[in-house]
């Protein structure tokens, strides 16, 4: 199969990125990223979550970023939604995309949301009528979708099963995440092949964390296989606060660059996005990887 001309590049790390930083990260400091990050070209900045601020302390002020934020047109910004309340509190702020989180792991399913996940599907369902029905855009999560911490290997079977149960919900988009960053490529082919056999290629994007090196690789090999949407994070920021093992995203200024390799047009400035990924760099205290 011949590569995608384009790719559209899902930046993710002002949520993914900064939740699992333990120091807490300025408000301000927050929506400045967020801010330099719309300003680079990436066409969907995923700016927050409407979560539990005990679980994630860290996105605790996601209603007030989003109040202080200076969007800019033909920017989306989606925030994590896990239930009705932080729907409501989302729609109040003025957030048009959302994204819902299920696990392809019964034992990441227990650790992150403390329920099944057949629980997780009927837990989400009044929330993505709701949103459908006030106009959002719904997309869809399925982690740990080539291993869990809890559980080992993930059958395709059940990536395939939440991806398609999310689809039913009316995502629009689903996002496969390699959670603790253990695929290598050819893990990655296998899992695609299947999965396309049941849900569209064109309806798919990759999520890669960069835990054993593998993430760039991982890439190359999705888009081998007709997937052209790709989550990222500045910096190689992020990893989940409850996946053990997962200690970074992979960086979008990597995929940046084995797209330029590759000769796929992104729109986005690499040079750009490097300046913030050593602006967030200094501003919370710490090299990362």
């Amino acid at each position: 199969m011949s590569l995608p001309q384009r790719v559209t590049i899902v930046e993710v790390g002002p949520r993914d990125g900064l939740q699992n930083e333990a120091k807490p990260v300025p408000l301000e400091t927050k929506v400045e990223l967020v801010e330099r990050l719309a300003a680079t070209g990436l066409p969907i900045v995923e700016a927050g979550a409407f979560v539990s601020p005990k679980r994630v302390p860290q996105m605790a002020d996601s209603v007030e970023l989003f109040r202080q934020l200076k969007r800019r047109d033909g920017v989306r910004y989606p925030a994590l939604v896990p239930n009705l309340l932080g729907l409501e509190l989302a729609m109040t702020v003025g957030v048009r995309d959302i994204a819902l989180f299920v696990s392809a792991s019964e034992g990441f399913s227990q650790a992150n949301i403390a329920c099944s996940r057949a629980e997780s599907i009927e837990r989400l369902a009044p929330v993505a009528k709701s949103a459908l029905a006030h106009g959002l855009r719904v997309r869809g999560y399925v982690s740990c979708v080539i291993a869990c911490p809890y559980d080992g290997p993930t059958p395709v079977a059940d990536v395939a099963e939440m991806g398609l149960n999310l689809l039913a919900l009316g995502c629009d988009e689903l996002s496969l995440g390699d959670t603790i960053g253990v695929g290598k490529p050819d893990e990655v082919r296998r899992l695609i092949e299947a999965v396309t056999k049941l849900i569209p290629a064109d309806k798919l994007a990759m999520h890669f964390h960069d835990t054993h090196g593998h993430a760039v690789d991982n890439i190359e090999a999705s888009l081998q296989e007709g997937i052209a949407i790709f989550d990222s994070s500045v910096a190689g920021l992020g990893g989940c606060p409850f996946a053990p093992g997962a200690p970074g995203n992979v960086a979008t200024e990597a995929v940046l660059d084995r797209m330029e390799r590759l000769g796929i047009e992104t729109g986005v400035d690499r040079d750009a996005v490097a300046e913030t990924g050593a602006w967030i760099r200094q501003k919370i205290g710490r090299e990362i990887c």
